[in-house]
């Protein structure tokens, strides 16, 4: 299996018409690159290209003999320029938009001489920019699985971000400060309050939602750049697909969304459903009480959906 970090230099100009040189990185997993069918997944908010193998962020559903069959399927996850893990970082955030990340991931596929992909599966954030990709290109993919996300930001999703912008401009912890806040978006007060019960650490001298908060700031401050966390929280603020272009898709579309999801709730997702009502379209909907994050830890619910999809 592949899992080095590969990069390809495009030079782009952002729709601010701004330039850059821009590295950008990817990793490839499974069968090599036009001996099999290719599925992209695009990664979330703080992930990464590093979707499969031991430390894979999604190696319940990616791998041996996972739904995601690297046996079968040349996997490709590109890093969204800026996230950090390939140590390139963006000063000047706002000078892009979601678009301008399909763009880039769109001439990556171009300069890797793919044409054509059997599957796009995206959540959240990742999903997001997938949308915008198939609204540029709406032939790319046979079957495009967009999950617990939406083809634009909804209103209440953009205050959360902008509470988020706020946080991270803080000058004291702000990464922590803005974690925390995203962690009580990412699950539900029942699954908060049945996990902890208001039990009280003495140690800590503290709740232990309290700590479970701060242990969660203190992680991502420790494996993630300030910069990187302002951009990619800028990209979820900015999801807008091209309406219009939506019909145009060709690909089967399997859209998931989580019954409790508070980020891009089940209600705004059955709506995107409705509007595109056709042939080659289906819902699904994952129950749980964890809210947005079940997409990452619901996996035998994601398994047997995406089991009779791909």
């Amino acid at each position: 299996m592949k899992t080095e970090l590969n990069y390809i230099n495009l030079s782009y100009q952002t729709n601010s018409h701004k330039e850059y040189n821009i590295p950008l990185s990817y990793e490839l997993f499974g069968k090599d690159l036009f001996t099999a069918p290719v599925i992209l997944i695009n990664h979330a908010l703080t992930g990464n290209s590093n979707v499969s193998g031991e430390k894979g962020w999604w190696k319940q559903l990616v791998g041996e003999n996972q739904i995601v069959d690297t046996n079968i399927y040349t996997v490709l996850c590109f890093n969204i320029p800026g996230n950090g893990y390939d140590h390139f970082l963006i000063e000047n955030y706002e000078d892009f938009t979601p678009s301008d990340i399909a763009n880039i991931f769109l001439k990556g596929l171009e300069a890797l001489h793919i044409t054509n992909l059997y599957a796009i599966i995206g959540g959240s954030l990742g999903g997001g920019i997938a949308w915008e990709m198939l609204a540029k290109q709406p032939k790319l993919a046979e079957i495009f699985i967009p999950i617990a996300c939406d083809y634009r930001t909804h209103d209440w999703l953009h205050a959360q971000c902008l509470v988020q912008k706020f946080l991270l401009n803080d000058k004291e912890e702000p990464l922590q400060k803005a974690r925390i806040h995203a962690m009580l978006c990412y699950r539900t007060p029942e699954s908060l309050n049945n996990r902890f019960q208001n039990k009280y650490n003495q140690d800590k001298q503290r709740l232990e939602s309290e700590d479970w908060l701060i242990y969660h700031g203190n992680a991502l401050n420790e494996r993630f750049s300030l910069k990187a966390y302002k951009l990619m929280n800028h990209l979820l603020m900015n999801i807008n697909a091209d309406e219009t272009a939506l019909e145009r898709i060709e690909a089967r579309m399997h859209m998931i969304s989580v019954d409790t999801d508070l980020f891009f709730p089940a209600s705004e997702i059955r709506m995107c459903f409705e509007k595109l009502k056709k042939k080659n379209i289906s819902y699904h909907e994952i129950q749980s009480i964890h809210g947005h994050d079940a997409f990452l830890m619901e996996y035998q619910q994601l398994n047997n959906i995406i089991k009779n999809i791909l």
